[in-house]
């Protein structure tokens, strides 16, 4: 039987024990299911401080701390080389307070969103346009609200809709939306100023 263990951590795991394992932040493949078992029970981390914090470690202290538990076992690790150890304390759900907040972001973006298109609208003077069409199409004034406005308006809605691939929690396709791929590229970054800070810690680099 294969004693190769295949080692793949997560590059951030959010944990709300204080005892972390390697089971929390990892997957482990190995022919030998006594191994994976055994390596899955290993203590990586013990959580001192009492408070919200980020916590970088290196994967070579995990493969140390397996080869003291089996020295005969050859770890492969196919995922991060640092990593990141998110400690949550446990907290009650709190549903007012989140969807308050989720109310609050969606007001902030509606109002963002239609000054934005509002602004556009009168600098690109998208009214007098539709006069001068209606005029030369019909050979009339526009009386102000024709099917020009209208389709404008519905088109721009569906078009907001199709860009951002979903509405409400219907989605138009299996691809991930504009903003979950903008979410993903933010906390990626955030996790990566992470893992350089904390090894620019002794050397006193910093940015300028």
């Amino acid at each position: 039987m294969s004693k190769t263990l295949y080692l793949n951590v997560s590059q951030i795991t959010e944990v709300h024990e204080k005892d972390v394992y390697l089971k929390d932040v990892a997957k482990l493949y190995c022919d030998d299911k006594n191994i994976v078992s055994k390596c899955n029970a290993i203590k990586i981390k013990s959580i001192k401080e009492d408070r919200d914090k980020r916590y970088v470690e290196s994967v070579l202290d995990i493969i140390k701390k397996i080869s003291e538990v089996d020295s005969t076992i050859q770890v492969n690790s196919i995922g991060e080389v640092d990593y990141i150890i998110d400690y949550q304390k446990a907290k009650a759900p709190r549903y007012v307070w989140q969807w308050c907040k989720t109310l609050a972001v969606c007001a902030v973006c509606f109002c963002g969103a239609a000054f934005a298109i509002m602004t556009f609208n009168n600098d690109a003077s998208v009214g007098d346009v539709f006069k001068e069409v209606y005029l030369v199409v019909l050979g009339e004034e526009s009386p102000g609200f024709t099917i020009l406005e209208m389709s404008y308006s519905v088109g721009l809605a569906l078009g907001i809709i199709v860009f951002f691939n979903h509405f409400a929690v219907a989605k138009l396709s299996t691809d991930p939306t504009p903003i979950e791929v903008e979410m993903r590229l933010y906390e990626d970054n955030i996790n990566k100023t992470l893992i350089q800070n904390d090894g620019r810690k002794e050397s006193g680099i910093d940015v300028t």
